[in-house]
C-alpha cells in the first residue's frame, strides 16, 4: 500500500489558510461596519447642522423650511389671506378693548384708555346754503376714529428751588429742599432712565444705537454715560432684588435654567464663556423671574441659587442640578421639552425622504405632543381637576410612551441621534413623570426658557458685556423688567413710577409696595 504524505500535508495547510482567511474576513467586515456606522453618524451630524443653520427654528412637525421668513413676511401674509379668501385686517386695535354691553357681533371700539384728540370737519357757510334759500342747521355728527402715533419728545426739566428770607431780621434764609433722585449725581430723570432701560432690556436696543437716536434730538448721550447709569441703578434696586429672592426661595417650586454670555474684561480669557442663570417661581399673578450672572457653570453656583429653597426644583438634565438638588434636599422634576427636543434633532438628522414617514423620532414627538395637548386643555382648571385628568389621561399615555421607548432602545444604535434621545428619555424618566404628582408642577421648564429668550435676543444685538459689573447690572435690570412683564405691567410706565418712588422708600413695607407684581390701582 502506497503512502501519500505530501497530499496529507497540503490538505492541512489549506485548512489553516481557510481559517486565517475567515478570521481576516471577519475583521474586515467589522472594520467596514464600524466605518459605515461612523459615516452614518457623520451624515446625521451634517444633516442636523444644515437643519439648524438653514431650517426653521421652531420645533414643530410638518412645517416646511423657510415657511416663515423675516424678509418676505409681508408677501407671505398676503398670500395666505388671499389663498383662503379672507380680506386682510386694515385696522389696528389696542390690546385693552371695550367689551360690547349688547353682546352683538361687530368690530370692537378702540380702547377707552387712549387719549382722544377731536378734529371737527364742518361745511363752509357757502356749502351750507340750501337750494330753497335757507341755511343748513347742525343736527348731529358722524364719528370715526383713527390711531395716531406721536414721536418721542425730549425735554429739559428745570427744578427751581425758591429761596425765602425774613424781611424783619434779615438773618433767616431758607431754600426749598432738593427732591430725592434715584441717581443724585446725574442729570438723568426717571423718565429718561426708564426709556433707556426699556429700550435695552425689553426692546433689545444696544446703547450705541440709543446714542445715535438721541443725537437726532440734539442730545449728546454717550454710551459710556448710559452704561454708567445702568450700573448705578443696581444699588437702589438691590432691596427689591433681595425681597424677590426671599419670596422665590420660599415658594416651594422653582424652575431654573442658564445661558451663555461673553464678558470681555474679566479674569477669564475674552473668548471664554460666562453664564447667566435664571430662576422662575410664584403663581401666575405674582410671578418672579430672577437673573444671576456668574463666570462659572459649576454645581457650586446651583447650590448657592437654591440654598434655602424647599419643595421642587425643575430643570433640564444638566448634571450640576442633580447634585445640587440632592444636597438641598429638594425633589427634582425633569423637563419634557428637552426630551422632545432631542427627538426633534433626531428627526432633523434623518434624510429628507424619511422625515415625513413613520420614523421612530416622528412617533416619539407625536406621543410627547399628545401629553402637551392634555396640559393645554387643563391649564385653567382647578388643582383637583388637573390632578384627576392627569391621572386618568396622562399617566396611561406616559406608561405607553415608556414601554415603546424601552422596546425601541433595543433596536436602535445607541450612538446615533435617535439612540441618544431614547437614552436621555429613559435615564430622565423618573424625573420626567414627576409632574403628574402635584398640580402646581408644569410639564417642562419652558417658563424659564421663555424668560431667557429676551436675553438671548438682546445678546444677538449687543453680542457681549464689557465688564463683570455690566453683566451683573444686566442681570438686575433683566430681573426687574422680566418680572414686571410677567405680571402684566407695562415696563416703561412701571419703571418711570418706580424710579420716582424708590428714593423715598425707607422701610420694608415701602419696598414691598414697589415690587413689580404689586399694583397700585388708585394711581
Amino acid at each position: 500500500m502506497l503512502e501519500s504524505p505530501v497530499v496529507g500535508t497540503d490538505t492541512a495547510v489549506t485548512a489553516d489558510d481557510r481559517a486565517a482567511l475567515l478570521v481576516e474576513n471577519s475583521e474586515l467586515r467589522a472594520r467596514v461596519e464600524a466605518r459605515e456606522q461612523r459615516i452614518r453618524l457623520l451624515e446625521e451630524a451634517l444633516r442636523l447642522l444644515k437643519a439648524n443653520t438653514y431650517g426653521p427654528s421652531r420645533e414643530r412637525l410638518s412645517v416646511a423650511a423657510g415657511q416663515v421668513e423675516l424678509f418676505n413676511e409681508i408677501e407671505a401674509t398676503l398670500e395666505v389671506t388671499e389663498a383662503v379668501g379672507v380680506e386682510p385686517e386694515l385696522k389696528a386695535t389696542p390690546l385693552r378693548e371695550e367689551k360690547s354691553s349688547t353682546g352683538k357681533p361687530g368690530r370692537a371700539k378702540l380702547a377707552s384708555h387712549l387719549p382722544r384728540v377731536e378734529i371737527r370737519h364742518e361745511l363752509t357757510l357757502a356749502e351750507r346754503q340750501c337750494a330753497c334759500g335757507g341755511v343748513l342747521a347742525e343736527i348731529g355728527a358722524d364719528l370715526s376714529e383713527q390711531i395716531d402715533y406721536v414721536p418721542a419728545k425730549v425735554q429739559v426739566i428745570r427744578h427751581v428751588r425758591v429761596k425765602y428770607a425774613c424781611p424783619g431780621c434779615e438773618q433767616c434764609v431758607k431754600t426749598a429742599p432738593v427732591p430725592e433722585y434715584i441717581l443724585p449725581k446725574t442729570n438723568a430723570s426717571p423718565g429718561l432712565l426708564a426709556q433707556l432701560v426699556t429700550s435695552k432690556y425689553v426692546d433689545s436696543l444696544p446703547l450705541y444705537r440709543q446714542e445715535a437716536m438721541f443725537e437726532r434730538y440734539g442730545v449728546r448721550l454717550p454710551r459710556a454715560t448710559q452704561a454708567a447709569w445702568m450700573i448705578g441703578l443696581t444699588v437702589p434696586l438691590q432691596p427689591l432684588m433681595n425681597l424677590m429672592d426671599e419670596r422665590l426661595r420660599a415658594s416651594g417650586y422653582v424652575r431654573i435654567d442658564e445661558t451663555r454670555v461673553q464678558v470681555l474684561n474679566s479674569d477669564k480669557a475674552p473668548s471664554a464663556l460666562h453664564w447667566m442663570w435664571v430662576r422662575v417661581a410664584g403663581p401666575k399673578d405674582q410671578r418672579i423671574i430672577l437673573f444671576d450672572y456668574d463666570p462659572s457653570r459649576g454645581g457650586e453656583v446651583a447650590d448657592a441659587l437654591i440654598e434655602g429653597c424647599n419643595g421642587y426644583l425643575q430643570s433640564d438634565g444638566y448634571q450640576a442640578y442633580e447634585g445640587a438638588t440632592e444636597r438641598a434636599g429638594l425633589i427634582h422634576v425633569g423637563c419634557f421639552a428637552h426630551a422632545r427636543r432631542r427627538f426633534f434633532e433626531a428627526l432633523k438628522a434623518l434624510p429628507n425622504a424619511q422625515r415625513t414617514g413613520a420614523a421612530a423620532a416622528h412617533e416619539a414627538v407625536r406621543r410627547i405632543d399628545a401629553l402637551y395637548l392634555i396640559e393645554r386643555q387643563i391649564k385653567d382648571l382647578s388643582d383637583a381637576e388637573r390632578t384627576r385628568i392627569r391621572q386618568t389621561e396622562s399617566v396611561p399615555q406616559l406608561a405607553s410612551l415608556h414601554a415603546w421607548a424601552s422596546q425601541m432602545q433595543h433596536e436602535t444604535m445607541p450612538s446615533g441621534k435617535l439612540g441618544e434621545a431614547l437614552g436621555y428619555l429613559l435615564t430622565q424618566w423618573p424625573k420626567l413623570v414627576r409632574y403628574v404628582e402635584d398640580p402646581r408642577l408644569a410639564i417642562d421648564t419652558n417658563l424659564a426658557e421663555n424668560a431667557i429668550r429676551p436675553f438671548a435676543l438682546g445678546r444677538r444685538n449687543w453680542l457681549f458685556a464689557d465688564t463683570v459689573k455690566g453683566a451683573k447690572a444686566s442681570a438686575t435690570l433683566y430681573s426687574i423688567v422680566s418680572t414686571a412683564r410677567a405680571n402684566g405691567l407695562e415696563p416703561y410706565a412701571y419703571l418711570r413710577q418706580l424710579f420716582v418712588e424708590l428714593p423715598k422708600a425707607k422701610t420694608v413695607e415701602d419696598f414691598e409696595r414697589l415690587l413689580p407684581f404689586k399694583r397700585d390701582e388708585s394711581s
